[in-house]
């Protein structure tokens, strides 16, 4: 069996832990070439010295020299920021990158390894988000495989396997509804990041936490699923199950669903994307329908959780809309993190955002780094403005 050579972007995440778990249990199968991380230097550092990569990149250069001098004793390379995070996606003999940089941070590196001829596990949203016609495009020109890791998409996946893209009707996304999807209207506005992050059944970084929470994520997987399987937005809907056993479904033209189910723990699927398509026996806890007390679905809240509303609006609007509203998101989340604005504050920067940018065509990666900063910026000063007072 020949040995799979991967780079992890995102190494000190959720994702990228689970994925260095998962070669840690399949080291007959797996190596590891490069790894990018942020600052976490104390995590990487670790991960260095078990997986011996070829080389590291962190975000800053402080960080990086901080820890090439901690590594002094082993033979890696150790580089930094956006060209660091390029080289460990192109490194010469890496096969396939795991992409799960959180953000629109994640594009660079990720288009690189796609033009470098890498097949992509693709975990970061934000990329077929905010350049989803640029990705599917380098994909098909350059042969690689670009296989989902986020569950519901992996769910897509693996729902349409063995049949015929041409026969499938809708796409079934689903969502837990996050930590807050009880709450009314008069909570909301005064919910704290720490509230928002609870999420009752995944285990996620900060930023996909409130995203959850305000149900962007599910409006970004929308945009995402769009792409990846080809699918007019208006096919494809979000159901709230509070469960998350089902982790999306596909409708075909005769009326079949195909549904995935399984545990919600996201190593299923992303050792899915590492093996396919093969299988991986994993040590997950099996699933007992018999034990469960029910699975429901519910309609989404547009009007307690507008964000999924936005990123419908977005893609529909084309163009450039993705992008800004993506970044507009990310800045707003960052606000809320540090109780700069209330929860409802988000949806409302970014409408805010999205209505001072006209869209505009999108031709390049440098175009989408532009209006990337350009809509960071509004949303930063627009964050600024608004008056955020929790009440008791």
């Amino acid at each position: 069996m020949e040995v799979k050579r991967i780079a992890v972007l995102g190494s000190t995440g959720s994702i990228g832990v689970s994925t260095l778990d998962i070669v840690r249990a399949y080291p007959e199968r797996y190596t590891i070439e490069a790894l990018v991380a942020g600052n976490n230097i104390d995590v990487l550092e670790r991960q260095i010295r078990e997986f011996s990569p070829r080389m590291v990149a962190m975000e800053n250069a402080e960080t990086a020299g901080i820890l090439r001098n901690r590594v002094a004793d082993l033979d890696i390379e150790v580089l930094s920021g956006v060209e660091g995070a390029r080289s460990c996606a192109i490194c010469a003999d890496t096969q396939m990158v795991v992409s799960a940089i959180v953000g629109a941070a994640g594009l660079v590196p990720t288009m690189a390894a796609i033009e470098a001829g890498k097949d992509i596990a693709l975990a970061n949203k934000e990329v077929l988000v905010a350049a989803g016609e640029l990705v599917m495009r380098a994909v098909r020109n350059n042969g690689v495989r670009l296989l989902p890791v986020d569950s519901e998409h992996s769910a897509v996946f693996q729902a349409m396997a063995g049949q015929r893209s041409e026969d499938m009707r809708r796409i079934i996304l689903t969502a837990s509804g996050g930590a807050l999807w009880h709450w009314d209207s008069q909570q909301l506005c005064n919910a704290t990041p720490q509230q928002a992050l609870a999420h009752p059944n995944w285990d996620m970084g900060r930023k996909i936490s409130i995203d959850s929470a305000t149900m962007m994520n599910k409006g970004l997987e929308v945009i995402e699923a769009a792409w990846l399987f080809d699918m007019p937005v208006e096919h494809i809907d979000v159901h709230i199950h509070p469960q998350s056993i089902v982790h999306s479904m596909v409708e075909y033209i005769d009326g079949a669903v195909l549904a995935q189910l399984g545990v919600p723990d996201m190593m299923a699927p992303i050792a899915y994307a590492l093996a396919w398509p093969e299988r991986l026996p994993l040590k997950l806890e099996p699933l007992d329908l018999c034990k469960l007390s029910g699975l429901t679905f519910y309609p989404p809240d547009n009007e307690r959780f507008p964000c999924l509303c936005l990123a419908y609006q977005a893609v529909q609007a084309g163009g450039g809309a993705p992008v800004v509203m993506n970044a507009a998101n990310e800045i707003a989340v960052e606000a809320f993190l540090r109780e700069h604005i209330g929860f409802m504050d988000i949806p409302r920067l970014i409408q805010g955002v999205l209505e001072q940018i006209p869209s505009q065509s999108i031709t390049s990666v440098d175009d989408i780094i532009y209006l990337d900063t350009v809509a960071r910026n509004k949303a930063f000063k627009l964050s600024k403005t608004l008056k955020f007072k929790r009440s008791m």
